[in-house]
């Protein structure tokens, strides 16, 4: 059965899938950003291919999403799924359904601190640009973005994100072994969080965990060690600027980062656009 990561954009879904990783695949617990692709990213067409021969219509790839993940869960086995894709209904096909999932792993953060992020990582001009981004309810990853060029695009296809709120209102309290995970708490209290997450594979997924090993698997993971290893190693998921070179991927600023980085009016207009899910998420009192 899949179990969902799922985030909008540069959100921490990479932090999440190498503990993942580290934990449940990797026999000395290392991270490895080169297997965490172990965890695989839905949709792409290795999915989807036997079903459809015409990528390029989202009405026509909805039809096959169940019948694809129906397939994908015949073994019966548990199987962790990056998606950044919004969990919506194109005619009447669901992205997904309780049959075929067995839970949510959602992870969330603040959109001025996404913004920041996304404005490096997909190479937009400006932060009102980035607004434009995250604010478009039919907002699509285009797998044509060269900023991508590491990845292998013969078998991704374009990912309809949406906007921010309404991405987060599409996973939010799934019905079925949900957990939440904001990225500031990952950020603030990385231990907390990830045993937060660690009990939950342990209680609603029924993991056998070896608990002992915890706290050096947390501290294995910390943000300032993968990024040594990005910086040591390489990561194929990291962007590429214009000048053909690659972006640094773990790019974690200070707490807040935003107050430094955003003017007043983009501010006031991300706190308009999103103050409902901003409040409950209580980034905003």
């Amino acid at each position: 059965m899949i179990v969902w990561i799922a985030s909008y954009p540069k959100s921490g879904n990479t932090w999440i899938r190498s503990f993942l990783y580290s934990l449940l695949y990797s026999n000395d617990h290392i991270p490895d950003l080169d297997r965490i692709d172990v965890i695989d990213q839905y949709p792409t067409k290795k999915y989807l291919k036997k079903f459809i021969k015409n990528f390029n219509n989202f009405k026509e790839t909805s039809k096959y999403w169940k019948p694809s993940q129906t397939e994908l869960n015949l073994d019966k086995k548990i199987k962790f799924f990056k998606t950044h894709h919004i969990n919506c209904k194109i005619d009447n096909n669901s992205f997904t359904e309780l049959e075929n999932t067995l839970g949510v792993i959602h992870i969330v953060r603040d959109p001025r601190n996404v913004i920041t992020s996304l404005k490096n990582h997909y190479s937009k001009q400006n932060y009102l640009e980035a607004l434009d981004f995250i604010s478009d309810p039919l907002h699509c990853i285009d797998v044509e973005n060269k900023s991508h060029k590491y990845i292998d695009k013969t078998m991704i296809l374009n990912t309809l994100i949406s906007s921010w709120n309404n991405h987060y209102n599409s996973w939010k309290n799934f019905s079925k072994n949900y957990l939440l995970i904001k990225y500031e708490d990952l950020e603030e209290n990385p231990k907390k969080t990830f045993k937060k997450l660690t009990d939950y594979l342990k209680i609603n997924l029924k993991f056998e965990i070896d608990t002992e090993k915890i706290d050096k698997i947390i501290e294995l993971n910390s943000f300032e060690n993968l990024k040594k290893i990005e910086l040591s190693k390489g990561f194929k998921e990291a962007a590429v600027n214009e000048n053909n070179k690659k972006k640094e991927f773990f790019h974690l600023g200070p707490m807040n980062k935003w107050k430094n980085l955003l003017s007043n009016d983009i501010i006031t207009k991300i706190e308009t656009i999103f103050k409902k899910e901003m409040k409950e998420l209580k980034y905003l009192d």
